[in-house]
């Protein structure tokens, strides 16, 4: 028996007083990839709010989860490590930097360190 738990989706939405009021969703549209080399990528290194350990950041990527999530799946293949994709960014363990750059340029990205 599951639970109508539909109301925890409702952001800012108290009370209405209209009878035959529908609440409208927010859809998380998605926008559609854009070719590699129409990509601005920012590679830059991150250890706030981490215990002081270092990650690379890949930010910038426009386009869908799925494609991102198979951009950080070849990154942490390629550089040996370990990482996850979190609100649109793919964060790799360690200090991988330049060696993240030269990739996604030979994938034909425009990639940018930053930092």
């Amino acid at each position: 028996m599951a639970k109508n738990n539909d109301w925890k989706k409702r952001d800012g939405v108290v009370y209405s007083t209209e009878p035959d009021f529908e609440f409208a969703y927010r859809r998380d549209d998605e926008s559609k990839t854009v070719s590699p080399n129409q990509q601005n990528l920012k590679v830059l290194l991150d250890k706030s709010m981490r215990a002081g350990k270092q990650v690379t950041l890949v930010t910038g990527f426009v386009g869908t989860t799925s494609d991102l999530e198979q951009l950080g799946k070849l990154l942490k293949s390629k550089c040996g490590v370990g990482g996850s994709v979190k609100s649109g960014e793919v964060i790799i363990q360690g200090d991988h930097r330049d060696k993240i750059v030269q990739l996604l340029l030979r994938e034909g990205y425009k990639a940018k360190r930053v930092g």
